[in-house]
């Protein structure tokens, strides 16, 4: 990938983040240093930054590189997973911080494989809000003990659970119970049914014997930045 294929890439995440009202072009400048005419040519197209510019810019905004990268081109160099076959999809078993943060995966990151049909993961409806087109659509994570207990019966010790981060939207899947969610909470996922009660999501547990949490949305923030995605699959160790 070329470099002024990233710069366009960094461009097209700061106008994102400036239509969401996450930002503006002063308060760039104020953050990078730069003169705001300097900013404005560059979201404009009439100039490029530097290395040494676009390493600030990714600073200041908590980007890396790997967040201007074709997730597409990322997995086909980087992914271990098999070639799949008629029949199944490969789905990556990640750490849980991984599942939480990352969009794609690295052939570092990745515990192990486990197969699903593909005819029940086409059916699966997505129900994304923000930019999640560069995720990595499913993956899955194992579930601690913890989690087991604070959603049991609905989750045994040694589950794992299949993510469908395109998924990151309150609205039931179902009329007839509640989704199930993965949530970011300081870098992990952690397993819960999710209400919104003004400013602040509920974090509610199965076990009525685990306390409800409670998680305040962060200036700027939405609900659906917070879910990593719906569990949509259930499958317990035989």
């Amino acid at each position: 990938m070329k470099f002024k294929t990233l710069q366009e890439n960094l461009r097209k995440i700061l106008w994102t983040r400036i239509d969401e009202g996450k930002l503006t072009g002063l308060r760039l400048a104020e953050q990078t240093g730069f003169q705001q005419a300097h900013i404005s040519n560059f979201l404009n197209r009439k100039r490029g930054l530097s290395t040494e510019g676009m390493d600030k810019v990714l600073s200041v905004q908590r980007l890396s590189v790997l967040d201007l990268l074709d997730p597409a081109e990322i997995n086909e160099r980087a992914s271990i997973l098999p070639p799949n076959d008629d029949m199944f999809e490969n789905i990556a078993v990640v750490a849980n911080p991984v599942a939480a943060a990352q969009s794609s995966i690295m052939r570092m990151k990745v515990k192990e494989i486990v197969k699903l049909k593909k005819r029940f993961l086409k059916k699966l409806r997505p129900q994304p809000e923000g930019d999640r087109k560069a995720w990595v659509r499913f993956v899955a994570i194992q579930v601690t003990d913890g989690e087991s207990l604070s959603m049991y019966p609905r989750l045994a010790a040694g589950a794992t659970i299949l993510i469908d981060r395109h998924y990151n939207s309150l609205k039931p899947y179902r009329k007839a119970g509640p989704n199930i969610y993965a949530v970011n909470k300081s870098g992990h996922c952690i397993v819960r049914y999710v209400e919104l009660a003004g400013r602040q999501l509920v974090l509610r547990p199965h076990n009525q014997a685990f306390p409800v949490e409670i998680m305040h949305l962060g200036e700027g923030k939405r609900a659906s930045d917070y879910l990593v995605g719906r569990v949509c699959h259930i499958a317990l160790e035989p």
